[in-house]
């Protein structure tokens, strides 16, 4: 049949694609594939083209003919038409519904690509978790109620299974409906048909389903346990597939949690850091102090300044892994930073003011001699409160502009004659 045989080619990338070693047995390739395909599955958030590259994997491995050719070969000599090709042209939905069916996503036969299953909605819920929560981790049990098939009808709402094409819209789920809306201008609107709920579908009330009256679904509460793990962060999201709400010729969408922090009263967090706002005297800021700090997991941390030492106002101090976890690697923290004001008494005694004299570093020397000294005016200073003071100032700026704008010559009345025109 062949002048030569074909050049040897790639033959370990289908097995690569499937995970699978090259004497793997054909229930071996069924596993393999079937865990794969629905996790890179393209209705499941997967990745098509992994998808796609499984299908023609399986295709090609699962036929005893076509995998000795590609094992003797390689991929090539399946492109140029040894053993009835290299599944280049097959339908990746059509090999996964006759795994799962076609009420998973994606239907059978040669036209599955235009029948398949439409995606429910995921559904979100915000979940609040403190500060303690996304240090510590935590599970929060949740009660949910969602839409589910019914089991006596299997989601077709009739005893019979059968159904009529709804005369209501003629089957097409919508309705158009037209208003008047004057002389020569109407309205046109769509929107779904009532009598069948969009289906495009309608039950003899004597066929209907007695579970769930012909709805195809029904009520169901569940309970989720939602795992809030260490170092998680604001916005993150806890999905749990497949559990959304269910309705017939449709993929079940998916539940999907969103983190919230709540505000915590004394730790702010940015990243996998912690921020602590501590205010010591002016005393502690130069003579030392010590803080006992409750951490988020009621741990007792002693933290004091090294003999000595001055704290600066406004100063940050670091601790090394007292931060949050990092999330999936809750055995290393971010840093626990302290922020420190200092608080400054209001006034000092005179002899308060000589006893700080003695024992801090003096003051520097006047470059001015008294007589130079004597020849200066005094001032006198005052308190102030700065944000008070501009708000002050731009009010009083705003009003001198109005009133010179009344001042102008003309400049009322032209406004007046401005709106009457």
């Amino acid at each position: 049949m062949f002048g030569r045989a074909p050049k040897k080619s790639d033959n370990t990338k289908y097995y690569e694609v499937l995970g699978v070693p090259k004497n793997a047995a054909q229930d071996d390739l069924k596993k393999a594939y079937r865990k794969a395909a629905i996790k890179n599955h393209p209705d499941k958030g997967g990745d098509p083209e992994k998808f796609k590259e499984l299908a023609q994997a399986y295709e090609v491995l699962s036929d005893p003919e076509k995998r000795e050719i590609y094992d003797q070969y390689g991929e090539d000599a399946l492109k140029e038409g040894m053993g009835g090709g290299g599944g280049g042209g097959v339908d990746p939905f059509d090999i996964f519904s006759s795994f799962f069916g076609p009420s998973f996503g994606g239907g059978g036969g040669g036209s599955s690509r235009g029948r398949r299953q439409r995606r429910g909605e995921d559904v979100v819920h915000p979940l609040k978790a403190s500060l303690e929560d996304l240090y510590n981790g935590t599970s929060k049990k949740l009660s949910l109620s969602r839409s589910v098939l019914c089991s006596k009808c299997k989601g077709k709402g009739s005893k019979s299974g059968a159904s009529m094409r709804c005369p209501g819209c003629q089957g097409s789920g919508m309705k158009v409906t037209i208003r008047q809306l004057g002389p020569s201008m109407i309205q046109q609107m769509q929107q779904a048909c009532n009598d069948c709920k969009g289906t495009g579908e309608s039950i003899n009330d004597k066929d209907r389903c007695p579970g769930c009256k012909g709805e195809k679904v029904l009520q169901e509460k569940k309970v989720l346990e939602v795992h809030v793990e260490k170092g998680m962060q604001h916005n993150q999201k806890i999905t749990f597939p497949g559990e959304a709400d269910e309705a017939p010729d449709t993929v079940t969408g998916d539940i999907v949690f969103v983190v919230q922090q709540k505000e915590h009263p004394k730790f702010k967090r940015k990243g996998d850091d912690l921020f602590y706002e501590h205010t010591i005297s002016l005393t502690e800021a130069l003579c030392g102090f010590q803080l006992v700090l409750t951490h988020l997991d009621n741990r007792q941390l002693l933290i004091k300044s090294n003999p000595g030492e001055v704290v600066k106002p406004d100063s940050f101090k670091a601790i090394s892994d007292e931060g949050m976890p990092m999330y999936q690697r809750p055995f290393m923290k971010g840093k626990l930073y302290i922020h420190f004001t200092v608080e400054f008494p209001d006034s000092l005694a005179p002899d308060q003011c000589k006893a700080l004299e003695a024992v801090l570093p003096p003051k520097p020397a006047s470059k001015l001699t008294d007589m130079e000294l004597d020849e200066c005016e005094e001032t006198t200073m005052h308190d102030v409160n700065m944000e008070e003071e501009m708000r002050r100032k731009a009010h009083a700026a705003a009003q001198e502009a109005y009133d010179e704008d009344d001042e102008m010559p003309g400049g009322g009345a032209q406004r007046v004659q401005c709106a009457q025109q």
